[in-house]
């Protein structure tokens, strides 16, 4: 697990310490944006990357121009509906793509 400066710990010494993980809702929307006017080319095994996806926030990290972005671990479906999905961890997300749960 990616720790941040920021991450907050639960736990002790005794008992182990783990990041506490806030429930946050991630717009797929919003982050893979595609360019205006893109051409289509529809892949049914693909990635469904619309709407929004729970996710879980560990961390976070300030940009040189002051945007956050948080550390994310949330899946992603596939288009084609199967049950698997592709799990990502330790993801940087920009906070705008980001709700609380």
């Amino acid at each position: 697990m990616l720790s941040s400066p920021f991450t907050v710990w639960e736990g002790d010494d005794v008992h182990g310490r783990r990041a506490v993980l806030t429930g946050v809702s991630v717009s797929l929307d919003r982050l893979f944006a595609r360019r205006p006017g893109a051409e289509r080319h529809v892949i049914a095994t693909g990635l469904d990357l619309t709407g929004s996806v729970p996710g879980r926030l560990h961390g976070r990290f300030p940009s040189v121009e002051g945007d956050w972005l948080g550390v994310v671990n949330y899946e992603i479906g596939y288009a084609d509906g199967r049950r698997d999905k592709l799990y990502v961890a330790d993801q940087l997300v920009p906070f705008h793509v980001l709700r609380k749960l």
